[in-house]
């Protein structure tokens, strides 16, 4: 199984798209907040096959969308949010505990727009920084990809855009 995570595209999906069309065919979409509107394109975008989860950002206003949601992956329990409720600014911490408590092995969330992938307390932290405007340094448009294998372990891939544009 492959996943697509992505985060804080903020209405400018040109990205998104040719992120979609250099990582096709995705089993799973998990888009981590900050989408501006646009959830109808995005399912339009990736096909009937592929699941679709999106949580509501701090600059979604006027979504339906959920503000956390909890997936499985495999024998996995991921736990999404945006994060700005978990104060992932300063520390991922509360965001790790948060997880833990409702029995998640993973979260996911964004908001900082800067790439992170550490384990907390037995609980896998990841944030696939930002498509449309990355804070980190070089500045570069990111994304996650997930690969679940046969013997259920997931494999977490840092990958940045090349040819992008701001």
């Amino acid at each position: 199984m492959k996943i697509l995570v992505v985060s804080d595209t903020h209405r400018r999906n040109e990205n998104l798209r040719k992120v979609l069309q250099q990582v096709e065919p995705v089993d799973m979409l998990i888009h981590l907040g900050d989408g501006e509107g646009l959830e109808t394109q995005i399912r339009d975008w990736v096909g009937k096959d592929c699941l679709l989860h999106m949580v509501l950002g701090n600059n979604d206003f006027f979504s339906a969308l959920p503000r956390e949601l909890e997936i499985s992956i495999g024998n996995h329990r991921a736990f999404l949010t945006h994060g700005h409720y978990y104060n992932v600014s300063l520390d991922v911490g509360a965001l790790a505990e948060e997880a833990k408590s409702r029995g998640c092995d993973i979260a996911m969330y964004g908001h900082t727009h800067k790439p992170f992938l550490e384990v907390r307390d037995g609980v896998t932290v990841l944030n696939p920084g930002s498509l449309s405007f990355p804070r980190q340094d070089g500045r570069r448009p990111s994304y996650m990809l997930l690969e679940l294998d046969r013997e259920g372990e997931l494999h977490y891939t840092q990958n940045y855009l090349a040819g992008f544009e701001f």
